[in-house]
């Protein structure tokens, strides 16, 4: 099992490359964030970190390819790869659908299995050649060429997925994984591997060969109580981005997550945390004291997940988005509690590489 930490770029950058360095130094393998308006850029991060560490590997999960052209995420990630020494991934999709809304894009117009697929050809194409010529159904390119290249020999490309099954099964015949976030169960699991399995056989692939990953949202601390308070305040606010499919596969109405949603949309914090009951935030995080994290990683972990990404939520989070105090370790206090107490009950926890 593979631990990794994503942050939300929304701190001081200054201790946000901090968090990266205590990362690095733990033996996390990868720091991962969402490449989204709403939060700091992380390419400019990551490339101000990269001479400041030695082992974590870098990347956007997810990059979008509907809002990014597919070969200028190559370029990015190309660039990033050859200033950390050969230490850039990345992760793609059609991106955020509440992003999307907001840029008067309705998700369900633009094809998004289809943009993915193809644009999943294109980047492998642009970041293994560095030269493309294509007539597809969303791009087109005539002899385009970078000289932004990758120091790896094979820069990693996953794909991200949340709904399914199609894009589970693509990401196993094509990608080098899967990563799906916001799932906390093994029978959400069951089905992500279930449909990579359907997709490497069809390929003649070795599914567990990929890397397939869960990107929790995860409070880890001494008081199990105060970690799984925090937990649920921002619970609250990933309701939005998830599917009916994923609440069904938690045994949780997916009317009543709307409920909640629009109530937050409406801007009363108050009330949509009271609706969101503490049995959806256990249901919709990794959270509690260490040995109570084990536990649910080991759940995930059992339907054939072999990297875990931890959203990490700390009191500056919870100030910032829900406007709520609560008495948890921050993000690096939580990352050297999971590197000390979690990650030893894992057979390969801490891979470098």
């Amino acid at each position: 099992m593979k631990f990794s930490y994503t942050t939300l770029l929304d701190y001081p950058l200054a201790d946000s490359m901090e968090m990266i360095k205590t990362a690095d130094e733990l033996g996390y393998y990868a720091c991962y964030a969402a490449d989204e308006t709403w939060h700091k850029d992380l390419w400019l991060l990551y490339a101000a970190a990269a001479d400041k560490t030695k082992n974590v590997r870098f990347g956007p999960n997810l990059s979008s390819v509907y809002l990014r052209e597919p070969t200028l995420i190559c370029q990015a990630l190309a660039t990033l790869d050859e200033m950390t020494g050969g230490r850039a991934e990345g992760v793609i999709s059609c991106g955020n659908f509440g992003m999307l809304t907001q840029y008067g894009v309705d998700w369900k117009t633009i094809k998004p299995f289809s943009r993915v697929k193809e644009a999943h050809e294109i980047m492998r194409t642009f970041l293994d050649d560095g030269a493309i010529t294509y007539d597809g159904e969303f791009h087109r390119y005539n002899g385009l060429f970078t000289f932004a290249r990758p120091v790896q020999e094979h820069l990693p490309l996953y794909i991200g997925a949340m709904r399914g099954p199609k894009s589970m099964q693509l990401a196993g015949e094509v990608s080098d994984g899967v990563h799906s976030a916001l799932g906390y169960n093994k029978a959400w699991y069951d089905y992500v591997v279930d449909n990579v399995k359907i997709g490497a056989e069809r390929a003649g692939r070795d599914w567990k060969t990929l890397d397939v990953a869960a990107w929790c949202v995860t409070t880890v601390g001494p008081d199990s109580e105060k970690a799984k308070t925090a937990a649920r305040a921002i619970v609250t606010f990933y309701l939005s981005s998830q599917p009916d499919e994923q609440f069904e596969a938690h045994g949780i109405d997916p009317d009543e997550t709307k409920a909640i949603v629009e109530v937050l949309g409406k801007g009363d914090l108050d009330k949509a945390y009271e609706m969101t009951t503490p049995e959806i935030a256990d249901k919709l995080s990794i959270a509690g004291t260490p040995e109570e994290c084990v536990a649910q990683i080991k759940e995930i972990e059992s339907a054939g997940v072999n990297h875990m990404i931890l959203c990490v939520t700390d009191p500056y989070i919870l100030k910032l988005f829900a406007q709520r105090d609560v008495d948890v370790p921050d993000v690096q206090g939580q990352l050297r509690l999971i590197a000390e107490e979690v990650m030893p009950a894992f057979s390969t926890a801490g891979v470098t590489s």
